[in-house]
């Protein structure tokens, strides 16, 4: 791999716990192997299963980096045996199962997607985790489709962000809920036709209302724990919830009685176990039916914050806040 550096700085977790375990650390650049590609990192997302795993309640796949970092973007700078449609040289962005916290990571081919036109590297790195997400569950499991009314949790995260603009932009009426007054108007803004501030008001109520009590038809849940019963509650009848998350707990009751008469599907997913090739059919969905909106200026990522990967461990601490709305973003190299 002529002109590219022998070694490359990186974030490494000294054990289990808080921010305070993450320290810059220093390895072997690595070179990619049939079907992947080297990219040297402008950017990296930083994302909520990247705190889980630095605290040890998220180990990387096998055969995954244990380096954190699950979206970057920057330039190829290595082919692997048997790439096509990709050239030394080229601006993408990727989603990857870890190694983004570093100067160069190893991303596979079919991951890799270009940097929208008119965007920076790091609005770009600020996209894959939260597109796939979003796109996989809200409109693949959920089925998201116009004139649906849709209840979004965490209105003002990264996929929250994502999801309200998405929802949005294909014709849904979103409904979403925030930790305060102030961050419920930044969810309208994005399109949100009501932000829920759920310190102050009762979701359920709020929807019953303002649907004439007809409820929800899609609910894109990342809370579960004492949400799942009040999602099941606030569901139309043929309604979807689906779960991505469980900052509230994973186990609960369910009132399986109210399900059935409502004919609800209850649904959930993790997209990072996946298999290359399933991810691959994601992203052949989004550069159709997504990427061309990011490069007509109908969608943008939500960028709170940037910090430069020495400072990863502010970065994470500011995630844990919860005070961020959007993104927060890791910058490495030139970035422009």
């Amino acid at each position: 791999m002529s002109g590219i550096a022998q070694t490359m700085s990186v974030i490494e977790v000294a054990r289990p716990g808080g921010p305070e375990q993450m320290r810059i650390g220093s390895r072997a650049v690595p070179a990619p192997a049939e079907g992947e590609v080297l990219i040297r990192v402008a950017a990296a997302g930083v994302n909520r299963p990247d705190v889980l795993q630095r605290q040890g309640a998220y180990p990387p796949p096998p055969g995954a980096s244990d380096v954190l970092g699950l979206e970057i973007a920057g330039e190829i700078v290595a082919l692997g045996a048997g790439v096509e449609g990709l050239a030394l040289g080229d601006r993408v962005t990727a989603l990857i199962a870890g190694g983004g916290y570093a100067d160069y990571a190893i991303a596979a081919a079919p991951l890799c997607l270009p940097v929208p036109e008119g965007f920076s590297l790091i609005e770009a790195a600020a996209l894959p985790e939260t597109f796939f997400t979003v796109w996989t569950n809200l409109f693949e499991r959920g089925g998201c489709k116009r004139g649906d009314r849709v209840l979004i949790h965490g209105g003002t995260s990264g996929i929250g962000t994502t999801a309200i603009q998405l929802a949005a932009a294909f014709g849904a009426r979103v409904f979403a809920t925030a930790g305060s007054a102030a961050k419920a108007r930044a969810c309208e803004r994005l399109g949100a036709a009501r932000g829920i501030d759920y310190r102050t008001e009762d979701f359920v109520e709020v929807i019953r209302r303002d649907t004439a009590g007809e409820g929800v038809d899609l609910i894109l849940d990342m809370v579960a724990g004492p949400y799942v019963a009040r999602n099941i509650e606030v569901a139309a009848v043929e309604g979807r919830i689906v779960i991505i998350g469980l900052q509230g707990g994973a186990q609960v009751e369910v009132d399986f009685g109210t399900l059935m008469r409502k004919r609800l599907t209850l649904t959930g997913s993790t997209l990072r176990p996946r298999t290359v090739a399933q991810k691959a059919a994601i992203a052949r969905q989004l550069r159709s039916e997504v990427w061309p909106l990011l490069s007509a200026g109908r969608l943008r990522p939500v960028i709170h914050a940037t910090f430069p990967l020495a400072e990863a461990a502010a970065a994470h601490r500011l995630m844990e806040s919860s005070t961020h709305v959007g993104k927060i973003v890791l910058t490495m190299n030139e970035s422009k």
